[in-house]
């Protein structure tokens, strides 16, 4: 790592309070009349039902709760601060898109050993289209991306911990003690990943992609840390050190956390759902053999109760399941802003939030305006999205390069389980996760251009004037969009400008 510790720490914060401005600018526009837009009618209620009820949603007239409660606790903080308003109910959202900043400035230094290339992922997060939008929507995806990308931080800092411990037996003559290796002690970033997956859960089930696919990566990076150290069998070694714990913290403790953000649903009486063996009586339930198995382990009145609300748990699980399994498109009548994952590396099909025409829409100086806000991934940064996969895979493959294998585990896993389910209605803004991934991946690119220590002053020169060329590239395409990603008013023409492809119409 680079020594500059106190010159990174300034540049990660002044680029994040940058992006922190960028983020709150008028943040409370636009609204429909004053009430959330496109996907916040969901959970914007459902936030507040959590702020009124402390912790939980209890709508059953509309019931339409099919994700786990995390975020809009979250959002319902906002809403606690600012009101139901526009503020309120994003506000959570502009910080989640916030700390996104602070985290890939960090994660890309580590990866790439240098701040300047640090700052310049923060700077791509900062001009991504996707990332802002969605930090200034009360919708959930954000905080699936900050929570997946903060476990990643903690996988990328365990690599490099793990590898100093095994440098440290290596110096110490502590590698022939055992022909697996050494023990490597408690690894807490390990568990700060578990822990950052399992609120994941806690926003989005898919949260559980990332516990697969980072369990394995996890895995794989201990078998090649005790394979350069010279252990005689770094596999078996990884099977007996490593396998066991990694489970434990990336499994069993995100599964805890995940059961433990339902906390206030366990506590109430009215949740959805909560007494739903009692209500639906269903002929066979979930956790039926639990009553004998608790008695005598816990208090009588807790052993009543706990398989009741295990099995309830479970039922409304299996509606929400059934709910997203059957989410398909109907035939011959498409959602009109819907698009498949094929789509989304290049965001091919972006998203309509709000469009507003005629006396709302005035201010742009004539007759015609036109207010919109719509979910575009910066063409500069997104049209390079599969030659940069396509060079990481490379990478990976032929050059062991850790750094693109790490970075492509964090883009796959949020983009291939989609491919599992074709027929599903499916939306740009599931994309949300894989920007992070993206601008890692790119920034390891301009990485490559800038060229490293070694290479002459010439070379260097060049990389440093094709890598500022691009950054002003981004910035320029993100200043070009600023209108339809804010909702300002803009002429008719400009809106019509705006539609580079015809598949963004």
């Amino acid at each position: 790592m680079p020594d500059d510790r106190l010159r990174a720490w300034l540049v990660t914060l002044v680029i994040t309070g940058i992006g922190a401005v960028i983020r709150l600018w008028n943040l409370g526009f636009p609204t429909d009349k004053g009430t959330p837009v496109f996907d916040e009618k969901h959970y914007v209620p459902q936030a507040w039902q959590a702020l009124r009820n402390g912790g939980y949603e209890d709508n059953y007239g509309y019931e339409l709760i099919v994700h786990p409660p995390v975020a809009k606790q979250l959002i319902a903080i906002g809403e606690w601060l600012f009101g139901y308003n526009g503020w309120g109910w994003r506000f959570s959202a502009a910080i989640a898109g916030i700390v996104i900043i602070f985290l890939v400035i960090r994660i890309a230094r580590r990866l790439t050993r240098s701040t300047l290339l640090g700052a310049v992922a923060g700077v791509l997060v900062i001009a991504d289209g996707v990332l802002h939008l969605q930090s200034r929507m009360g919708m959930l995806d954000i905080f699936l991306a900050v929570f997946v990308l903060a476990a990643f931080g903690c996988l990328v800092r365990d690599r490099d911990q793990v590898r100093e411990r095994l440098a440290d037996a290596l110096r110490n003559d502590w590698l022939s003690t055992s022909p697996y290796g050494p023990k490597l002690g408690i690894r807490w970033w390990r568990f700060g990943a578990g822990v950052m997956l399992g609120i994941a859960c806690g926003v989005k089930w898919s949260g559980l992609y990332y516990v697969v696919a980072f369990l394995l990566m996890l895995l794989v990076l201990d078998w090649s840390a005790r394979r350069a150290a010279g252990i005689a069998r770094p596999l078996r070694g990884v099977l007996a050190r490593d396998a066991l714990p990694a489970v434990l913290a990336l499994v069993v403790l995100a599964v805890a956390l995940y059961l433990g953000s339902w906390w206030a649903w366990f506590a109430s009486e009215t949740a959805t759902d909560r007494h739903y063996l009692e209500i639906a009586n269903p002929e066979s339930g979930y956790w039926g053999f639990l009553p004998a198995s608790l008695a005598g382990i816990m208090p009588d009145s807790l052993a009543a109760v706990l398989p009741n609300a295990l099995g309830s748990l479970a039922h409304y699980h299996a509606n929400v399941f059934d709910f997203h399994a059957n989410l398909a498109t109907p035939d011959g009548d498409p959602h009109p802003w819907e698009s498949k994952p094929w789509t989304w590396p290049m965001g091919l099909r972006p998203m309509l939030y709000y469009y507003g025409s005629g006396e709302e829409a005035a201010g742009c100086g004539q007759a015609e305006c036109v207010r919109a806000t719509m979910l575009i991934g910066t063409p500069a940064l997104w049209w390079l999205a599969v030659p940069v996969l396509v060079w990481g895979l490379w990478r990976t493959v032929f050059r062991s390069d850790w750094r693109y294998g790490m970075v492509l585990v964090g883009y796959a896993a949020g983009f291939l389980p989609w491919f599992l389910n074709l027929d599903r209605q499916m939306y740009y803004f599931y994309a949300t996760p894989l920007a992070p991934f993206l601008i890692l991946g790119l920034t390891l690119v301009l990485g490559q251009i800038l060229g490293t220590a070694r290479d002459g002053a010439e070379r260097r020169g060049t990389g440093l004037l094709v890598l500022s060329l691009y950054i002003g590239l981004v910035v320029a395409n993100f200043v070009w969009l600023w209108p339809v990603l804010n909702g300002d008013s803009i002429t008719t023409a400009r809106w019509e400008a705006e539609m580079w492809l015809p598949s963004w119409r």
